[in-house]
């Protein structure tokens, strides 16, 4: 398998965050084994946003079939063409759906791009202020302030109309800068990104008033979509993930979510956010459930899509797709990848591909699959984990260590997830009647 040019700190982040059983947060193109087949749909509604247009997608997968990986592996396309994104937790105490300003909140917080981390807010304003002065001293003005307020009004007219205390805002957060007044900067970006319990000082500096509340989030998120397009970020791409917690609030605070999420579907149809493009992710029980969309019969219109008995016929367009999950073949794949990616900056590496060869790698899946009721889809997570952590990290340390000889792979119940701890939990249920204990009078 030829390994494609990555940096020594690219690979060294990936096999980090593999060692650590987690998903990395970025280099998934090195070994995201199965999602060709949506990347041209993919790249298109990516272009799609960046040229001003805007984009729902509903992802749909069991537990474990790979719906985070699938996530930041989009976002990493996104950030390659220029794109900002954020990935959100939606959960009833942290981030409830139905309070679209918490929504909002978090997204500003997780807010990245591909040169800076969340959260980005401050760097996004900032370019664009400096855009601003570079455009105007391009124009040939004379006097760079006034110059600068009157582009900004310009640049914020659409969202004035709607949201003024956006544009106020940063009107006031550009000359608390200007006054070298930090305390009110500090302040006036917090209420920008949606913070609450902002000095009460710092709002009346820049002529707004409250917090944000529901309504407002939708105006704040068009005025955010303006700045990064202005600043030289064509779009937005922004993950709501494990929706399917949803199924599990009282009845009366999902059919608010469930609204919320209606009327942002409506919102991006509608054209209101050019360069936005929004991904849900969730379970096949909350698309398909009565706890779940099919409780709003407008929702679940917007998301129905007809899928074939066969995944390979579905097509990567339509609204909602799905992730078939891994396959022992797609696995193996997946574990070589890995292996090679770990070989191309081992001081072993001959070692490596000569110990554990690509049969190995198979009796290694096989054996971790088999510790999961032969549950190929939820097993990557612990797979990757052992054979790099088990397996290439003692290959590369030991010259004579055989993991054929010397792993034994073990499995304890603190190292699993909850979904895998299921999995294993029932591949030891009873398999006769014998194995039924009866507790009888």
């Amino acid at each position: 398998m030829t390994v494609p040019a990555v940096s020594a700190a690219r690979r060294r982040e990936v096999i980090s965050a593999l060692r650590r059983g987690t998903v990395p947060s970025a280099g998934l193109d090195l070994f995201a084994v199965g999602l060709e087949r949506f990347e041209n749909a993919i790249d298109d509604e990516l272009s799609t946003a960046a040229s001003g247009g805007a984009v729902f997608k509903a992802l749909r997968g069991e537990y474990g079939s790979g719906k985070t990986f699938f996530a930041r592996w989009l976002a990493e396309r996104a950030k390659r063409r220029g794109m900002a994104v954020s990935e959100i937790q939606i959960s009833e105490t942290e981030t409830p759906l139905h309070r679209l300003e918490t929504v909002y909140r978090r997204l500003t917080e997780r807010l990245a791009t591909a040169s800076h981390q969340p959260s980005a807010l401050r760097d996004v304003v900032d370019a664009w202020l400096f855009t601003l002065e570079e455009d105007v001293l391009v124009s040939g003005a004379t006097e760079l302030d006034s110059g600068v307020d009157e582009l900004m009004e310009r640049r914020l007219a659409a969202v004035a109309k709607t949201t003024p205390a956006f544009a106020a805002a940063l009107r006031g957060y550009r000359k608390a800068r200007l006054a070298e007044d930090n305390a009110t900067a500090e302040a006036l970006l917090a209420w920008l990104g949606g913070q609450p319990n902002v000095a009460a000082s710092a709002r009346r500096a820049a002529g707004v008033r409250g917090d944000l509340d529901h309504f407002g989030a939708l105006g704040f998120l068009q005025g955010l979509l303006t700045v990064l397009r202005d600043c030289g970020h064509p779009g937005l791409l922004i993950v709501l993930d494990e929706i399917e917690t949803l199924q599990r609030v009282r009845s009366d605070v999902r059919e608010k979510a469930f609204n919320a999420l209606r009327q942002l579907i409506d919102e991006v149809d509608a054209g209101r956010y050019p360069g936005l493009y929004l991904l849900i992710t969730g379970t096949p029980a909350f698309f398909d459930g009565q706890q779940g969309v099919q409780r709003l019969a407008p929702l679940a219109q917007r998301l129905a899509t007809e899928f074939t008995a066969d995944p390979r016929f579905d097509s990567p367009r339509s609204v909602q797709i799905r992730l078939a999950g891994f396959d022992l073949p797609k696995l193996v794949r997946l574990g070589c990848a890995v292996r090679d990616l770990y070989a191309a900056g081992s001081s072993a590496p001959s070692r490596i591909a000569a110990v554990v060869d690509d049969s190995y790698v198979q009796t290694l899946a096989m054996a971790v699959t088999g510790n999961l009721g032969g549950q190929v889809g939820v097993a990557p997570r612990l797979f990757l984990r052992k054979l790099v952590d088990g397996v290439l990290d003692r290959v590369e340390e030991f010259e004579d260590f055989d993991p054929r000889r010397d792993y034994a792979l073990t499995v304890s119940s603190n190292e699993l997830t909850e979904v895998e701890r299921n999995v294993a939990a029932a591949s030891m249920r009873a398999t006769s009647v014998d194995d039924v204990e009866l507790d009888l009078p």
